[in-house]
């Protein structure tokens, strides 16, 4: 099948195919007669688990990984559950960053609620961000 079929079948885009063709997750053949890209059955197979990787948070270069030890038929398994283990840490503290962060909008927006509105003169660009308190270093940004 060609790009725009396999892309279609599985509910991607073109480019998406041709990506992860360039990024070697997908080995189609090269039409002789026109030097076009033919996509077989297995590609859609690839193409599927690479979409379901990919929910999961694995980059391509791990999806990559993870293929090729298929591709050899070793169980890449052991290797995901050590990713996906390896991430969820990750995972929850950059939930927890962001939820200061939102925490931090909210009180903003509600400090602003009745701020007048004001015009940069020189001194001052923006009071509502500029009544935002200067926070400290970050735990990880001090010597």
């Amino acid at each position: 099948m060609k790009v725009s079929e396999l892309a279609r079948r599985a509910g991607v885009t073109a480019e998406t195919v041709r990506h992860y063709t360039r990024e070697g997750l997908l080995n189609p053949v090269k039409d002789p007669d026109n030097g076009y890209h033919r996509y077989a059955q297995q590609d859609l197979n690839r193409l599927s688990f690479i979409q379901r990787a990919r929910t999961l948070g694995f980059s391509l270069g791990e999806i990559g990984n993870i293929l090729e030890h298929a591709d050899l038929g070793d169980s890449p398994c052991p290797l995901v559950r050590d990713l996906l283990a390896a991430r969820l840490p990750e995972i929850r503290q950059r939930i927890e960053h962001l939820q200061a962060l939102a925490d931090r909008m909210e009180q903003a927006l509600r400090a602003w609620q009745d701020m007048p509105d004001g015009t940069p003169d020189g001194h001052s660009l923006c009071r509502l961000i500029e009544s935002v308190p200067v926070p400290g270093p970050r735990p990880e940004e001090t010597p």
